[in-house]
Formats: C-alpha cells, structure tokens, sequence
C-alpha cells in the first residue's frame, strides 16, 4: 500500500522541488496531494476530531508544511493537526527562534530549511526511517545552543534523540513525562504489535529494521512507537528500553 504525503506550500518551483525531495528519500510507494494554501489544505485532511483519530489507509503519514501561506500561518494548521497520526514536518526558509521554537511547540516534529542542497532535505528526511528528527543542521546547533544556554542547561535536552511529540496551546508541551514523576505505569494497554515493536526497540533496531522484521510499513512501525512512548509515559528510546526491562515487558 502507497504511502501517502501532503505538501503544504504555496510556491510551485518550491512545492515541485520538496515532491522530488520525497520521492527520492523513500523506498516506499508513494501518493503526494498538494496544497497552495490553507483551505486545501483542511479540506484535503478532511474534518478532524482531535480526540478521536485513528490511521486508516487513507491517513496522510507524512506532512510537511510551509510557515507563511496565502490564507494564513502553517502553524495554525500544526495546531489544528496535533493529535492527527502523521509525522509533521516545518519546510520553511526562516532559521530564527521566532519561527522555529513557535513551530516545535505547535506539534512539529521536525524542522527543515528548503534552502539546503537537494541531497541533505534527503538525507533528513531518511532520518524518520531511523527513528530521528528531521533537523536541518542548521537547525540542530540552534536548538543545541539555545538549550545549552537556557534554564535546565544540557538536561533540557532529553528527548530530542527522537521525534518531538508537542502541542501549541499556550506552548504547551504534550510530551509525556519523564520516567519518575508520579504518572502511572499503563503497559498493560500496550497492543501485542506495540509489545513487538517495544521488544525490537530495546534491542536496538532502528525503525527500517522493525518494519521489516515484522512485515509493516515503517510509517506505521513511527505510529507504534508514539503510542507507546504515550502509554508508557516516556519521551525516547532510552526510556522505553529502561521501563520495558525493569518491568519485565520484554
């Protein structure tokens, strides 16, 4: 089954370049929509329930999005997409904490420059096979730089090893919280797909790896491992691994 993708950008060589972009950086069958502007946009993901969405074959699995569109800001469209299953992903030539902290906390799960050569957006996108946030370099040293330099020092980056998962509400991180803070232990709701999945993290497969081993795709295999970091309360593989061993999970 094709793996389908929505650009969100209203400039058309852009829009055309980001396509090619995509079809090169995964093996997988492809299905891209394109939107010029908002409204498409909304009308092509279809009415949302925020609180009640779940992939079917017709989920987008990878979006990326624009920040300056025609009818709006691509961060109301992060907002209004926060708890939809998809890997959301800033494209964007704006590099300043302005832009890119708004947009994380928005539900970004990466963050790329379109100004950067053809073979490096590819070479980030193949990150979300890995299990990594797509970052532009650039992008990766100011979020190094700003956190070394901010309140919590070099412990404010705990997660970033893997995709973010946050909310824009009064940036408001959605992240669950790290091990140790009081939420429940929930895995006895892991599904016996999440329990497998789990199993092979904490082994130390990557998600191209998983998803082959158990004859899925790895957009999916990216949906197991939020619902799992969700249920279990944890932020990164790490995390996972530690909890699923000391309870006996794995």
């Amino acid at each position: 089954m094709a793996i389908k993708v929505l650009i969100v950008e209203d400039n058309p060589v852009a829009r055309s370049f980001l396509c090619r972009v995509v079809r090169e950086s995964f093996s997988d069958a492809i299905i891209i929509t394109e939107a010029g502007d908002l409204e498409t946009a909304r009308r092509q993901v279809g009415a949302i329930d925020p609180d009640h969405v779940e992939p079917t074959a017709d989920t987008f699995k990878l979006i990326l999005v624009d920040l300056e569109l025609p009818d709006g800001n691509g961060m109301e469209l992060l907002t209004e997409l926060v708890r939809y299953p998809a890997t959301k992903i800033v494209t964007t030539l704006y590099s300043d904490d302005d832009h890119l902290f708004p947009a994380l906390q928005c539900g970004a799960d990466g963050y790329l420059l379109k100004e950067v050569r053809f073979e490096v957006l590819v070479e980030e996108l193949q990150k979300i096979v890995r299990g990594q946030p797509p970052l532009s370099p650039a992008i990766a040293r100011r979020l190094l730089s700003h956190f070394r330099q901010g309140p919590g020092g070099m412990g404010a980056l705990a997660g970033l090893g893997e995709p973010a998962l946050v909310s824009g509400a009064g940036f408001q991180s959605s992240r669950p919280l790290p091990l140790g803070r009081g939420a429940p232990l929930d895995h006895e709701r892991l599904t016996p797909r999440e329990s497998e999945v789990l199993t092979y993290l904490s082994k130390g497969f990557t998600i191209k790896e998983i998803a082959n081993l158990m004859g899925i795709k790895w957009f999916t295999v990216n949906d197991h491992i939020k619902s799992i970091y969700k249920k279990l309360n944890v932020s990164s593989r790490a995390e996972a691994a530690v909890l699923a061993s000391k309870h006996g999970l794995v």
